[in-house]
């Protein structure tokens, strides 16, 4: 069984989706779910559900990454993980922290990657006439919102889009891949997965 800790930053539902999906024949199960705020509501959802929470805030660590990164391993290494999933995790890793998790480490992006990395993506896609939009999951590296694609959804983009109602749409379609490609890859199978 393989085990699996999940950052977040707030309310946590890309984090809820793959949690609840971790039953049964699942080839995993959630081990943490930790963040860099400690008021962040996903920790709530997450003690909810049953799941180890932990908070490391990062403001007292301004200005020192890698200070923060290693409070923040401290309960991450205790829980022993063998996947770790970004789900809305607000800060940039730095290189040595992905290299400790390279190959194991997943994240979830609000676009077709590689179009649109790092924010505001709904409103990038409207403001470039595309017609359509949707999300990806991918492997983390140190280059961020790169590494190689496991899985993505598309949505159409509406006549009368705004970036609200395309987030909105793509979000549902969030909750869907992440714990469809973590499943996948908790069994050891990194054939992308693509969802209409």
């Amino acid at each position: 069984m393989r085990r699996v800790a999940i950052l977040v930053s707030g309310g946590g539902s890309n984090m809820v989706a793959p949690v609840r999906s971790m039953t049964g024949d699942h080839p995993a199960r959630p081990v943490l779910v930790a963040s860099n705020d400690p008021a962040a509501k996903g920790l709530e959802r997450a003690a909810e559900l049953g799941v180890p929470v932990a908070a490391v805030d990062h403001r007292p660590f301004r200005g020192d990454r890698a200070a923060f990164e290693a409070e923040l391993l401290e309960p991450i290494l205790a829980a022993r993980p063998d996947i770790l999933c970004l789900a809305g995790f607000m800060r940039v890793l730095t290189a040595e922290f992905v290299g400790r998790f390279a190959g194991r480490m997943l994240n979830i992006h609000p676009s077709l990657l590689p179009k649109y990395p790092g924010l505001h993506t709904h409103r990038r896609a409207l403001e470039a006439g595309d017609a359509e939009a949707g999300c990806t999951v991918h492997e983390v590296t140190p280059v961020l919102d790169d590494g190689p694609i496991l899985g993505q959804a598309r949505v159409p983009i509406l006549p009368g889009d705004t970036a609200g109602t395309l987030a909105a749409r793509v979000l549902g379609m969030e909750h869907r891949l992440y714990p469809a490609v973590l499943r996948r890859f908790a069994a050891g199978d990194r054939t992308p997965v693509f969802l209409p």
